[in-house]
């Protein structure tokens, strides 16, 4: 598999008689090409494989499409386990299977109902009755066969042998041979030779909820199915299985609920929507003083939204959790265009109004004039933040998978806005402005207070510009050498409103005395005052993807919303670690989305995994040990452990070739009846309606134990002896499961980080691992979301260039200047200042979400500089103004209400995602937000006095060579 095309990693896993195999591929391939690719690789190999192993691939899902677990309670003084185990393997799991986008459904616990046949080898020696004489008697039992066709009388019949029977009776009464010596003639009945009973398959899991027995669900999705439809449709048809349920069973219960998660960030996030559009019509109506201009500039908020769905609606893009986010960061941008045409629009006309009657213009014509004045600069600021996201959408991984939909509503939320403000916004203009009354007074008195101080101010900066620009330029170098030194994560922790707790014994432990323990740990669970539920699963299912052993066991647990819980997730995690430490087992806290998350990310559901390689698998169990011990140490590691390679007990049966080949019997032979007999052995299938149950032959428990085995008579052709004379019977041990990554043997060490940054932690492990001396042919690697975090920090920095080299072509495009696009592009180090003083305000470590909102805030921040620039320049072109500190006071007091408003509008829509950090949904949108809102504060502020002051200094030769071109159009 490693030599797939598009193949980044195999890890496999191998257990006792059970072995899986993680093939993982680009995000970028296609899983239909994928399943072809490893379907046509399969079937070269399996020539190499061992007679009777087929390898099978799973179904079309992934790690993350489990969406539901749905537990059915067990009280066995009102049904039995088999019972209840058989409504869910035959009405409930056909039922949920039947529903469209449902990829899988994996049932765990209660009993599955075999007809066993438990055969006594000494019963069959006295009455003559061969291994293969048992076999050949039951193959065929309960089967239908046909008689072909019959033509007679000019009719024609279909004849049809019926032997089909799901009596218990008539098994136990089938005759398997007929009787030697006295009794010759005699028929043997199977009830004979044999115990015939109804019983529960070997169980490899155990559910449970609230510290009782259930058996659990878990439904997977098919990859393109949408979460919250086929949520709803699973539940239409639980629902209305309610109503035909056995006797004595108690309706399904859900313990994981992915679409909860997701409804509850949608939820969030209209709200944060409704706040945002609340605050930026508050800051318009400030700045703008009437109801009018507000109005058409709020126009464009719902005008860009409803083109925004029309677009996802015909490319068949969905509205989710991240696209929400996308509009959510957007909103305050999307009036911000509208503003800068309403504003100058209005100014214009107050300015048209002041002249006498027979010198103003028409109504139209100034409307169009005031409307292209600001065009440019609102085309050309629009296209640089488009540009500054389009190199987002070439980030891979999950990254990709969350920040592309956020970038996809951003831009087209924002190309949208500018698509209205070039045409509905002068319409509108036109229609409602010129009879305003306020065009006959000046500024608001707000806007007047602001001009008059902000008139001094500048005044003071232009006199000593350069102590001005060099004070800032410390402030710049001071916020870049602070970002090395900020705590790293991936992704901020989701709040998803369910916890998965994990509980590992040592291999070995039976399934009943792990279920036992883990039963306690449900109970202590469930007393924290914030759990709503407890759902449990012990060991592994039959059709589980993972090779768990009986010793694993996984509580989902439920939580209360976010809205009523009373203390934060850490404190509530803390909690039941704190509860459940007195248990003898390795506790693991986490989330079930992001336990997946870590699980793609390393193979290891946690954030952090170190992997030791080597061949010898005592020397790795020792490495780790010592490694653990030295790990332990550090602050701030939680749920660390080794992963569960030991040696476990064992009963060994090795045959004796040199006794076997005396007693003439052939070794296969012999190993091929006890793997029959001591396994247990499917020789056929017995149906009941529409349900399929096993009849298997297996020897009874008490004659699989050491001294039971030694008893079992094996056939010869010299007579039946016991297996002990043919065989060493031993009580040893060996390893439980042998997992590999990439072809070479490893074992894991996994933690978690608490009360203390990732990539701090993960620091001090490095150091470790650098200082831990390992024997010839053994290294070691660390993964999980911390090297996630680095290759898309390392990626993001490379697009990062991209963006800025791509904004500096625009804006040279459009002046003809290094230095005028220089001089607007200062405005990102300028936001650069504030955003770090807002990361580290707000305690928020630099993750993958900063990092776009980085690169978001660069976008945004040169609007200012652009809005500046050009007005200057067309004052000197348009109006007569010479290049002087009367032009550039001028030109940015005009321009300070349109600044203001478009910085301030698009910072303070993002308010509503600066509180509630911990709300499903705004966790990742929460650090973009500290970010923006933070950054564009900083640049504000900065640029009201800096670009005045640095065109002052360096803009006159540019902006003289642009005054050559007096046909040109205003920029």
């Amino acid at each position: 598999m490693n030599g797939l095309p598009g193949v980044e990693s195999v890890r496999s896993t191998s257990s006792a008689g059970l072995s899986f195999l993680y093939v993982t591929f680009d995000w970028s391939v296609d899983i239909y090409r994928a399943r072809q690719l490893v379907a046509e690789r399969m079937s070269a190999m399996e020539e190499g494989l061992p007679e009777g192993l087929v390898p099978r691939m799973g179904p079309i899902s992934s790690i993350m499409g489990e969406i539901m677990q749905i537990a059915i309670p067990v009280d066995e003084s009102k049904i039995s386990p088999m019972a209840v185990r058989e409504y869910a393997d035959w009405v409930l799991r056909p039922r949920l299977l039947a529903v469209p986008g449902v990829a899988q459904v994996i049932p765990i616990g209660g009993e599955v109902r075999q007809f066993q046949v438990q055969p006594n080898t000494a019963r069959m020696a006295e009455l003559g009755i061969t291994h293969d004489q048992l076999e050949a008697a039951l193959r065929g039992f309960s089967a239908n066969t046909s008689g072909g066709f019959l033509e007679l009388n000019g009719r024609e019949y279909l004849i049809r042998h019926l032997g089909r029977t799901s009596r218990l009776e008539d098994l136990s009464n089938l005759a398997i041979g007929s009787a030697v010596g006295s009794n010759r003639g005699q028929p043997i009945l199977l009830r004979q030779i044999a115990e015939v009973t109804f019983a529960a398959a070997i169980k490899r899991g155990e559910g449970g909820f609230e510290g009782k027995p259930a058996v659990i669900l878990g439904i997977q999705k098919q990859p393109t199915a949408d979460t919250i439809a086929l949520t709803r449709t699973i539940e239409e048809a639980l629902t209305g299985l309610k109503a035909s349920l056995p006797a004595g069973m108690e309706a399904p219960r859900v313990t994981f609920r992915q679409a909860s998660f997701i409804e509850a960030s949608i939820t969030t996030l209209q709200g944060k929507l409704i706040g945002a559009s609340i605050f930026v019509a508050v800051i318009l109506f400030f700045f703008l003083g009437t109801v009018r201009p507000t109005v058409i500039a709020l126009t464009a908020i719902p005008v860009s939204i409803f083109i925004t769905a029309l677009v996802f609606r015909y490319f068949g893009l969905s509205i989710n959790t991240m696209t929400l986010g996308g509009l959510a960061i957007a909103i305050g941008g999307l009036v911000d265009d509208a503003v800068v045409d309403v504003e100058n629009i209005l100014r214009r006309l107050k300015q048209d109004r002041a002249r006498p009657p027979h010198e103003r213009q028409p109504t139209l014509q100034l409307v169009a004039q005031a409307s292209m004045e600001v065009r440019s600069g609102i085309l050309y600021a629009t296209v640089i933040i488009v540009l500054v996201f389009l190199p987002l959408f070439a980030l891979p991984g999950i990254e990709g998978r969350l920040f592309v939909p956020l970038g996809v509503a951003f831009i087209a939320s924002t190309l949208a806005s500018l698509l209205v403000s070039v045409t509905v916004t002068p319409v509108l203009s036109y229609y409602l402005l010129p009879r305003l009354k306020t065009l006959d007074h000046g500024d608001t008195r707000a806007l007047a207070w602001l001009k008059k101080h902000y008139r001094g101010g500048l005044q003071a900066v232009l006199n000593r510009p350069k102590a001005a620009l060099a004070a800032a330029g410390m402030a710049v170098l001071v916020a870049g050498a602070a970002v090395p030194f900020f705590p790293t994560t991936f992704l901020p922790p989701f709040n998803e409103g369910t916890l998965l707790v994990g509980i590992r014994l040592n291999p070995g432990v039976t399934l009943t005395e792990s279920s036992a323990l883990a039963r306690q740990a449900e109970v202590l669970i469930s007393q924290v005052p914030e759990v709503t539920h407890v759902g449990r699963r012990s060991g592994r299912a039959e059709l589980d993807e993972h090779a768990e052993g009986v010793h694993v066991s996984e509580l989902d647990v439920g939580i209360v919303p976010a809205e009523n819980l009373t203390r934060t997730m850490d404190e509530v995690r803390a909690d039941i670690r704190g509860r459940l430490v007195s248990l003898p087992a390795a506790i693991e806290v986490g989330q079930p989305i992001s336990h997946r998350i870590d699980h793609m990310l390393s193979g290891v559901r946690s954030q952090i995994a170190i992997k030791i390689y080597g061949e010898d698998l005592d020397a790795l169990r020792g490495q780790a040990d010592a490694l653990r011990a030295r790990l332990a140490t550090i602050q701030g590691i939680a749920d660390l452990q080794i992963e569960k390679q030991v040696l476990a007990p064992q009963i060994k049966v090795r045959v004796d070739y040199a006794a076997a080949a005396q007693y003439g019997v052939p070794a296969p032979q012999i190993l091929a009846t006890l793997q029959g007999l001591v396994e247990g052995e499917r020789v056929a299938q017995i149906v009941e309606g529409n349900r399929r149950f096993a009849l298997v032959v297996r020897l009874p428990e008490s004659a699989r134990s050491i001294e039971g085995l030694s008893q079992v008579l094996i056939e010869t052709p010299s007579g039946r002896i016991p297996l002990s004379k043919v065989a060493s019977i031993e009580d040893s041990d060996g390893p439980n499961q042998i997992s590999r990554d990439d072809g070479k043997r490893r074992i894991v060490l996994s933690a978690n980080a608490s009360g203390r940054p990732l990539s701090e932690i993960v620091a001090d492990i490095r150091q470790v691992a650098a200082e831990t001396k390992l024997p010839e042919g053994m290294f070691i690697t660390l993964g999980g979301q911390f090297q996630a975090q680095e290759e898309a920090s390392r990626l993001i920095g490379l697009l990062s260039i991209v963006s800025l080299t791509l904004m500096f072509v625009v804006l040279y495009t459009r002046y003809q200047s290094a230095v005028l696009s220089a001089l607007i592009m200062v405005n990102i180090p300028l936001a650069l200042v504030g955003a770090v003083i807002g990361l580290w305000l707000s305690g928020q470590p630099l993750s993958v979400a900063a990092m776009v909102g980085f690169v978001t805030l660069a976008g945004i921040s040169v609007r200012n500089g652009i809005l500046k620039v050009s007005h200057y320049i067309n004052l000197m072109r348009f109006e007569g103004e010479n290049f002087d500190q009367k032009m550039i006071v001028r030109g940015s007091l005009e321009r300070l209400s349109p600044v203001l408003m478009t910085a301030l509008v698009t910072a303070f829509a993002l308010a509503p995602l600066l509180f509630e950090a911990e709300r499903p949904g705004t966790e990742v949108l929460h650090p973009v937000a500290v970010v923006i809102f933070s950054g564009l504060i900083s640049s504000t502020l900065l640029d009201t006095f800096l670009t005045p002051a640095m065109f002052w200094l360096f803009g006159r030769k540019p902006a003289e060579k642009l005054m050559d071109a007096k046909d040109a159009e205003a920029l």
